[in-house]
């Protein structure tokens, strides 16, 4: 399903199952798997990368380099960043072109979730299974099951599958600390 106002570019793949709401911006060359859903205002950039059963909350900027795998959540907001060194202009005042800087990549991996308008720096890896509180900024990168916020966020413990802080083990889905 693409909502009519969705624009999805011919050459990105689209998964089945997947839901493209109102006023998504799907760039070239994206490729987004099965049974997604991307909410109001989602933009993907070109070349992005994201896997099966991701939700994408309303709003969100996913840019050129970020790759996001199975089952993650991305709440609203969220802003993902591919420039450590921003500018507008090279030294010489001409506008920057594709080729004047350089992409940083992040990874986000399977089962992470992103709280509201976390940003996420450049060059980051968010663990599987690991959660950014709502504001953060993440500055590096984030272990496994790794419960981080704040800005800039700090590890503040570990969370299981089901999202519940751990301290050695998860009742519920037998998750260990790492």
């Amino acid at each position: 399903m693409i909502h009519s106002t969705a624009c999805v570019s011919g050459t990105a793949k689209v998964g089945e199952g997947t839901k493209i709401w109102n006023w998504c911006q799907v760039r070239e060359n994206a490729v987004i798997g099965t049974n997604c859903i991307l909410s109001k205002g989602v933009y993907i950039d070109s070349g992005v990368k994201i896997g099966n059963n991701v939700k994408i909350q309303n709003n969100v900027s996913v840019y050129h380099g970020v790759t996001i795998e199975d089952g993650v959540f991305v709440g609203p907001h969220v802003c993902f960043t591919n420039d450590k060194i921003p500018r507008a202009v090279n030294p010489d005042g001409s506008l920057k072109q594709a080729n004047d800087w350089e992409v940083s990549p992040i990874l986000v991996k399977e089962g992470a979730a992103l709280g509201a308008n976390s940003t996420i720096l450049p060059g980051v890896t968010i663990g599987k299974w690991a959660l950014v509180g709502s504001g953060s900024v993440v500055t590096k990168d984030v272990p496994d099951f790794g419960l981080v916020y704040g800005n800039p966020a700090r590890l503040s413990g570990f969370v299981c599958k089901c999202g519940r802080k751990i301290i050695k083990e998860c009742e519920v889905c037998k998750v260990k600390l790492p």
